[in-house]
């Protein structure tokens, strides 16, 4: 069974980011039947402060990181602050790469936030889409922004299913399956990543 772990940022309970986190796991499993984990980065920022200052991820820390790692799908939920990602959200992805830079390499991850305003939505395009991509892992083409007015309103369901589809294409690409397999989808014949990432590197 695949794995999709969301890391949530949100510091409010309830949160709006959590929210948005949930509904897009749950519209990814509907797809992959993935099991879901969500880790809650508010509850670690201690051990995260700790890593940062002495290098050793205390046992919460590191079984977050370890399902991170293992994930092979991550969907990734941050409110917004000053124009970008929240510095809580930025200190667990700063340890993870500071353990294992090829923590995130090549692996399928959504990019969400939520904000007060439609006015942050670039945040997804200006801070979290760069930080993944130096992470080298695969960013799919649709973000979600949710601002406040969006909660209720036509249009963020429709993101939520788009993004939703776009990441369990990659999920189905990366399961485990042999190396040759091949699918035919709408007349196109969809090749497994893994196998894409092996043509590339010979």
């Amino acid at each position: 069974m695949n794995k999709l772990v969301v890391v949530s940022a949100g510091l409010s309970v309830p949160s709006s980011t959590r929210l948005l986190g949930d509904r897009l796991a749950a519209a990814t499993a509907a797809r992959t039947g993935a099991e879901i984990q969500v880790i809650e980065v508010r509850d670690l920022a201690v051990e995260i402060a700790h890593n940062l200052t002495n290098g050793f991820p205390g046992p919460a820390l590191a079984t977050a990181l370890d399902a991170v790692t293992e994930a092979d799908g991550l969907i990734v939920v941050t409110p917004v602050f000053s124009a970008s990602y929240s510095g809580l959200f930025k200190s667990f992805f700063d340890v993870l790469g500071a353990r294992d830079k090829d923590a995130l390499a090549g692996k399928p991850v959504l990019v969400a936030a939520t904000g007060g305003t439609a006015r942050h939505s670039l945040v997804l395009e200006h801070a979290l889409r760069p930080l993944f991509a130096y992470l080298r892992a695969v960013v799919v083409p649709t973000g979600v922004y949710a601002a406040s007015e969006d909660w209720g309103a036509e249009g963020l369901p429709e993101r939520v299913e788009r993004a939703a589809g776009e990441l369990a294409a990659l999920m189905t690409g990366l399961s485990a399956r042999p190396p040759a397999a091949r699918r035919e989808a709408d007349g196109f014949t969809v090749v497994p990543f893994e196998e894409q990432l092996a043509a590339l590197r010979t």
